[in-house]
């Protein structure tokens, strides 16, 4: 019956061919947060294999631009499915967006289906008949969606390995080989059932499949005994309280409702959580989520007051906050960051980090189209006047009683081997190794869509891949907080209100990720191009 299956999409043409490569691709949302079936991935490679033996023509050009063409429509399904909560963005605001929500709903999957697109035809480039075709296209593809977490300031969003972090178990190999890593092997056992079905011999279909059994039995047993049996330790004396306010994105555009938004986070944050709590005055520090007031709060000392006031001592404040910077000569107005500020009783503001990858489009216009844009009369989606200033590195946040925190924003914790804080322009790593990495979010953008649970995932793996703890706090959710192995000590739901109580898992020692970051997923590339290289070859001279 797969055979048969196989066959027919091989021979398949025109229009059919790609609704078929179009419904293969979409099929692979479901192995993404939410859903979390991983094993589907099977579908859309197996679909992709067939693709591929399907290409046939005496000439190479016309071979690749098939292949191309096939990874396009492959890879648009795949981008469309699990990327089409991007549309209720363009809900919040509906009387300056609504017109632009095709462009984010389907003209970014059709970009973004280049790089599948460009995997297919390398892989074509390599294929030839025989288990070869594995390596050809985990390395083709491993390859191409590295590129895509980079090229163009990168959007490493739903990479084909993050199927694989839905997995307790197999979630633990990305401590070795990052995210990148997870991909070629995430497509590699994908790609092997169709692979077998079309093989020669029995023997050979044998030998391939225990060789993928091999494969996934061994990271199963390494996440087995990488997890420890018992609950991390808790650095001592920290009590954490993650506040979710669950306020509607329309009020952060509304400067007259700052005073309620800031009673509103003081009377959630002083909740009492149980009969024997006492609110504030059990934890030590209080995080509120991303960009939380319409206003600057650097800018604003009565609100600032006010939050430091309702302080007790000892506690301290880590908020997302848009802050000010000094303006230099020949500005007309001061560069404004996208920040988390640190805020004492005593202190008012003693720290704060500054977002360095910024959202394209979202927080800022990039080259070209912000003078086009604005010819047009448009803006980014956060109407800050000449967009959000990007910080010159990622910095330690120093926060009064944690140990060093890596701190990210929003779309930053979707980078592996980008959460750490760096030094000067060099991109040098610290020289102080952080303890813990924390995200705060605002994801109310995308409302109680797949959005949210996709992005906390990621963020999820971020922590499998440094060894270190990840807090989380979120607007609307999903706000986490999750230990080293990347196992969910807390969370709070999306779409809910209220505060989480909790103590902070302590670090590992550096993986072998943190370490050497990409080369493991970069010796995957090469190997896999390796084995398809000389299965070609030897296909050849066997002829």
């Amino acid at each position: 019956m797969l055979r048969s299956l196989g066959d027919s999409m091989m021979l398949s043409w025109g229009w059919r061919r790609r609704a078929l490569a179009v419904a293969g691709g979409a099929f692979g949302a479901l192995t993404l947060a939410p859903f979390g079936l991983w094993p589907l991935l099977v579908v859309p490679f197996a679909i992709a294999v067939w693709l591929l033996d399907g290409v046939a023509s005496p000439s190479l050009h016309r071979r690749l631009g098939q292949a191309f063409a096939d990874g396009w429509f492959w890879g648009f399904g795949y981008f469309v499915a699990g990327l089409w909560w991007l549309g209720a963005a363009f809900l919040v605001e509906a009387d300056k967006f609504l017109w632009a929500m095709p462009f984010g709903v389907f003209g970014l999957p059709m970009v973004l289906a280049f790089f599948p697109a460009a995997g297919f035809a390398l892989a074509q480039l390599l294929w030839r008949p025989g288990a070869s075709r594995i390596f050809a296209l985990a390395g083709a593809i491993g390859l191409t969606e590295w590129c895509r977490s980079w090229l163009f300031t990168g959007f490493p969003w739903n990479a084909f390995g993050q199927a694989l972090a839905e997995n307790g178990l197999l979630s633990q190999t990305a401590s070795l080989v990052g995210l990148h890593g997870l991909t070629v092997l995430a497509v590699g056992l994908a790609a092997t059932p169709a692979v077998i079905i079309g093989l020669d011999s029995r023997a050979r279909q044998v030998t391939t499949g225990l060789m993928a059994v091999g494969l996934l039995a061994g990271m199963a047993l390494f996440g087995w005994q990488r997890i420890p049996a018992q609950p991390s330790p808790l650095v001592a004396g920290v009590k954490l309280r993650i506040m979710q306010p669950n306020l509607p994105q329309d009020d952060k555009f509304q400067p007259d409702k700052g005073r309620e938004i800031v009673e509103r986070y003081l009377s959630i944050s002083d909740r009492a959580t149980s009969p024997r709590t006492l609110g504030l005055q059990d934890v030590t520090h209080l995080i509120w989520p991303e960009s939380a007031f319409p206003f600057l709060l650097d800018r604003t000392p009565a609100a600032l007051q006010r939050i430091s006031s309702a302080l007790p001592r000892g506690v301290t404040l880590i908020t997302g906050a848009a802050r000010s910077g000094a303006s230099l000569p020949g500005e007309s107005q001061p560069p404004i960051y996208n920040a988390i500020q640190v805020i004492t009783r005593d202190g008012g503001i003693v720290a704060s980090y500054d977002k360095h990858h910024l959202v394209p489009f979202g927080e800022y216009l990039p080259g070209i189209f912000e003078r086009l844009m604005h010819g047009l009369g448009l803006t980014a989606f956060v109407a800050i006047p000449g967009g959000f200033t990007a910080s010159a590195a990622r910095t330690v946040l120093d926060v009064p009683g944690l140990p060093p925190v890596a701190a990210s924003i929003c779309y930053e914790a979707i980078f592996p081997g980008e959460v750490l804080p760096q030094v000067g322009s060099s991109g040098t790593l610290a020289s102080r190794r952080p303890q813990v990495l924390l995200n705060v979010t605002n994801d109310a953008w995308f409302g109680r869509t797949p959005g949210p649970y996709q992005h906390a995932s990621q963020a999820r793996l971020r922590a499998i891949e440094e060894g270190m703890p990840m807090v989380r706090a979120a607007n609307n959710g999903i706000s986490i907080v999750v230990d080293a192995y990347g196992r969910i000590i807390a969370s709070l739901p999306l779409g809910t209100d209220g505060v989480l109580d909790t103590g902070l898992p302590k670090a590992i020692g550096p993986t072998t990720f943190s370490r050497v970051g990409n080369l493991p997923a970069g010796s995957l590339f090469i190997v896999c191009l390796v084995f398809a290289v000389a299965g070609r070859l030897r296909r050849k001279n066997t002829r």
